[in-house]
């Protein structure tokens, strides 16, 4: 394992100024996002969808990699150059996600776990032999009544623990993503507690499994308010508790965290990250990995139709030039 060259990876995909595109959604989840533009989940259209991004003029300015899904990663574009080199001929480090989705967990069917550790070495072997640079595996924190459960935090702690000890001896970075979701009618404060416990149990795993926290990065929630519970924040509230928890439990050798959405609309992503931003200097880089918050607007203005590649890619780069400054604190809505 050569923790250098792992930790100058990790320190690309945070760089100032640039964050990471999640275009890693399943087959189902490309459909759901489809069926709102009314277009066929084909493969052919799917694949269509992810050369509009990829091939977006001036990409690399704002995004220095982007997380994808196993037919992605195979693909190509029209005229036949493969994804992974396209994005890498733009300064961009192709990414793959590696978890297999969730499954109820066995005496707890409310709460998920996630498969994929079997088998997981030789999948990881291939995608660096690909030019894979650094890999996702997400895990979902569900709160409810009486969750999440100590037992299904310390198990998803074990397994991203697992996997991205695995990821590190393949000479992968991988993105370890703990999601505490906000879909319930939880407070602010309780999606706070929440992360601090998922967290604190996240990197006493890391640290058993014997992960270099150097060469790894970490993508992770805001403390926001359940999407049920009917609470409105500020930014300014966002960064607080969110930054309270990373200033408890986030180690200083972790190159940086990386957001997800988590579900947010595009401008509150945007302007909760630029808030934390303006609370610096950090001991790690927060930046973001987004994938509905870069690819709303650009989908919509797609539609599916090639004749609105050009301008969807004009909505996407807007979204990415927006989050590229909310990473440096100068984002003004």
């Amino acid at each position: 394992m050569d923790i250098q060259k792992l930790n100058e990876v990790a320190n690309k995909m945070v760089a100032p100024g640039k964050g990471i595109l999640a275009a890693d959604e399943s087959t189902s989840t490309a459909g759901k996002r489809f069926e709102k533009i009314g277009i066929e989940n084909t493969q052919e259209n799917r694949r269509a969808y992810r050369e509009m991004f990829f091939t977006a003029p001036k990409i690399g300015e704002y995004i220095s990699g982007v997380i994808m899904y196993d037919e992605t990663f195979r693909q190509s574009t029209q005229d036949g150059k493969s994804f992974v080199s396209l994005l890498e001929s733009e300064g961009v480090l192709p990414g793959i996600k590696v978890d297999e989705g969730t499954y109820d967990m066995p005496d707890s069917p409310n709460e998920k776990l996630t498969k994929g550790l079997e088998g997981l070495p030789p999948r990881l072997a291939e995608y660096a032999q690909m030019g894979a640079k650094f890999t996702k595996w997400r895990a979902v924190i569900t709160i409810g009544e009486g969750l999440p459960t100590d037992a299904n935090i310390r198990q998803n702690a074990k397994d991203l623990a697992a996997y991205a000890k695995m990821a590190q001896e393949a000479g992968l970075v991988p993105i370890v993503e703990p999601e505490v979701l906000m879909d319930w009618k939880n407070t602010q404060k309780e999606c706070a507690e929440v992360s601090e416990r998922v967290l604190t149990a996240v990197f006493e795993e890391i640290k058993n499994a014997g992960v270099a926290i150097e060469g790894m990065i970490l993508k992770t929630n805001m403390a926001v308010p359940g999407k049920l519970s009917g609470e409105k924040v500020t930014p300014a509230q966002v960064a607080d508790l969110t930054l309270e928890v990373f200033k408890k439990i986030l180690p200083d050798n972790l190159p940086g965290q990386a957001f997800l959405s988590g579900g947010q609309s595009e401008q509150d992503a945007t302007g909760n990250l630029n808030e934390m931003n303006n609370r610096g200097p950090l001991p790690w880089k927060l930046s973001f990995s987004y994938g509905r918050a870069l690819q709303d607007s650009a989908l919509t203005t797609w539609a599916g139709k090639p004749e609105n590649v050009a301008l969807a890619q004009v909505a996407f780069i807007e979204r990415a030039k927006a989050n590229s400054l909310a990473t440096l604190g100068k984002y003004e809505g």
